[in-house]
């Protein structure tokens, strides 16, 4: 074993920790050499996004002391950054194991630097901490959470002032600062108890006032409040905030899913409680059938994303994918606003280069640009930021995030529940269902389809893997895909654009990020990129075909799914 890791360890074991912390690092020691590694190796890192990882004991763990450091360079930067001024940070958490406990130990580690911090009484979800930030005046926000990562992981993300989370130049600033704590020592980990104010209703109802006032077709909504919803939170947040907002638009008959609705950090009904993932909606789904519901609304721990079911030619519950739903919001807002004449010229929405292109043609079709962002809702919370002179509308991202409006800064799936309810609620008005409505977007705009496909290596071999792989990549660029010649890569980290035909290349303006993408004759987009905040590697598949109409949307909806397989093995994958 490496020596520096036994060194490493051995550090825990002084007075500075404590008791059971330094019996679970020696029994590490004694009894478990490759657990020893993992919690050794590295110090956790304190990325763009935050913290993130596996809790446990060990410097690349999230446990009491990597949040206490992490919390205390965040500090250091606040004090740095806003000097002589009365900084005031807010702190909540999901239902994850321990969440509860680290945000205690945020809020007190900041009051120890005397920094007054709120404190939610209990679980809130991420929208509205971001929403938050910006209500209370305050200059930054912490929320504890691993979003939708499996039961062992735990995380921290980071918000500034705008309520967005932090990118850079900030992001980077912080990082060194937290880097620069590199002794418990170094952490404040006591102070003043009066600055610490725990909140609820207060900033719950005025969240909640912002959320009802999205609604863009109340008396649709009238017409047809008995639409049967199943809501599910997956064991998290959302069952604090969805159902109240669901019933302040105007539903009346929204079923919870019972055993799913009590927060629980074990997940014991789910693998994994990511609604992006089919088993995780496997319970709501034959709730649903039961009873015959025409929606399923399934929110992550922290609410910040939304999967969703509906009824499809068939009559079958159908999972929708993060850019159908997204394709779908999309154009129900921007059809009100234009309906309502709210259109001025000045409006603007967003998504990420990973996201399905039909977003783009579907704001074009309303004359309203539509701008990509790097994957990563902060990038989106920037440019709103950034565009003061125009009116955010909507977007979003593949990954089952959605925002509207824009008093929050992050991707809102209590919101976002309230509004994909409504856009089934004016579809039914129409004697559609949000299937057929989908349907009619592919034969207006083309039907486009998209696959993920995430390879996951954990670890310290696991990492050195993925950057291998995107190395070879870089080194190696496919020259054909499917049979169809790369006409186009786009190197994000080295900021170029090059044609490959002719050699050409141009500079990309967005930041700097470790993404490729490949375009090919026929109109395929493959973009790989490591994910940032998982020990995995995530390749995005993008196709098109013309849809003359929806009689033809199963054959070519089959041809488009075999062609994305030709894709994946031509990779390799």
């Amino acid at each position: 074993m490496d020596n520096a890791i036994i060194e490493n360890a051995k550090i825990w074991l002084s007075d500075k920790y404590d008791n059971k912390t330094r019996t679970e690092v020696q029994r590490l020691m004694d009894e478990d050499p490759a657990e020893l590694t993992e919690s050794f190796y590295r110090t956790l890192e304190f990325g763009t996004g935050g913290l993130r990882g596996i809790m446990g004991v060990g410097s690349n763990r999230m446990n009491k002391y990597t949040v206490g450091a992490a919390t205390q360079g965040l500090a250091n930067y606040l004090k740095k950054n806003y000097p002589n001024v009365a900084l005031k940070v807010v702190v909540s958490h999901d239902s994850r194991n321990n969440s509860r406990f680290f945000a205690e130990v945020t809020a007190q580690v900041m009051a120890a630097n005397g920094i007054f911090c709120y404190l939610f009484e209990s679980l809130r979800p991420t929208p509205e901490l971001s929403f938050a930030v910006r209500h209370l005046g305050c200059h930054a926000g912490v929320m504890v959470t691993a979003s939708h990562n499996p039961k062992e992981y735990n995380g921290s993300k980071v918000y500034w002032t705008d309520g967005g989370q932090i990118v850079p130049p900030h992001d980077k600033g912080i990082i060194n600062e937290v880097n620069a704590v590199t002794s418990v020592d170094q952490i404040c980990w006591e102070g003043n108890p009066d600055k610490i104010k725990i909140i609820s209703h207060e900033v719950d109802d005025s969240y909640l006032a912002r959320v009802k006032a999205l609604s863009l077709n109340a008396e649709a909504i009238k017409r047809n409040h008995q639409l049967n919803i199943v809501y599910t939170p997956l064991h998290g947040t959302g069952i604090t905030m969805v159902p109240e907002a669901l019933r302040q638009f105007g539903f009346t008959n929204v079923t919870i899913l019972e055993s799913q609705r009590v927060p629980d950090g074990n997940f014991p009904t789910v693998a994994s409680p990511n609604p992006e993932e089919r088993t995780a909606m496997e319970l709501a789904i034959k709730k649903a059938d039961e009873i015959r519901a025409d929606l399923v609304l399934a929110t992550d721990p922290d609410a910040d994303r939304v999967g969703i079911a509906v009824r499809n030619d068939s009559g079958e519950m159908e999972l929708l994918n993060g850019n159908m739903t997204g394709s779908l919001l999309v154009n129900y807002v921007l059809s009100q606003w234009e309906k309502w004449n709210k259109i001025t010229g000045k409006e603007f929405t967003v998504k990420t280069i990973v996201t399905t292109e039909l977003i783009r043609d579907i704001a074009a079709s309303y004359n309203v640009p539509c701008h990509d962002v790097l994957t990563g809702f902060k990038y989106i919370a920037e440019k709103i930021e950034n565009e003061k002179d125009r009116t955010f509308i909507v977007g979003g991202e593949e990954s089952y995030g959605y925002l509207v409006s824009d008093f929050v800064r992050d991707k809102d799936a209590v919101s976002a529940c309230c509004m994909i309810a409504e856009m089934a609620a004016v579809a039914a008005d129409e004697g559609k269902t949000l299937y057929q409505k989908l349907q009619d977007l592919y034969v207006k705009h083309g039907f486009y389809k998209e696959d993920l496909l995430s390879i996951t290596r954990k670890g310290q071999a696991g990492a050195a893997e993925i950057q291998q792989m995107m190395a070879d990549y870089r080194s190696n660029p496919p020259k054909s895909i499917n049979g169809s010649p790369v006409k186009m890569i786009m190197d994000y980290k080295a900021s170029v654009c090059q044609n490959v035909a002719n050699g050409e290349t141009t500079p990309i303006t967005l930041p700097k990020s470790d993404v490729l993408q490949f375009f090919t004759e026929d109109g395929t987009k493959i973009t790989v990129r490591p994910s940032g905040t998982e020990p995995k590697i995530k390749f995005y598949f993008g196709v098109k075909e013309e849809l003359t109409n929806r009689a033809d949307f199963e054959e070519v909806k089959c041809k488009l799914g075999e062609k994305i397989q030709q894709v994946k093995k031509s990779l390799g994958l």
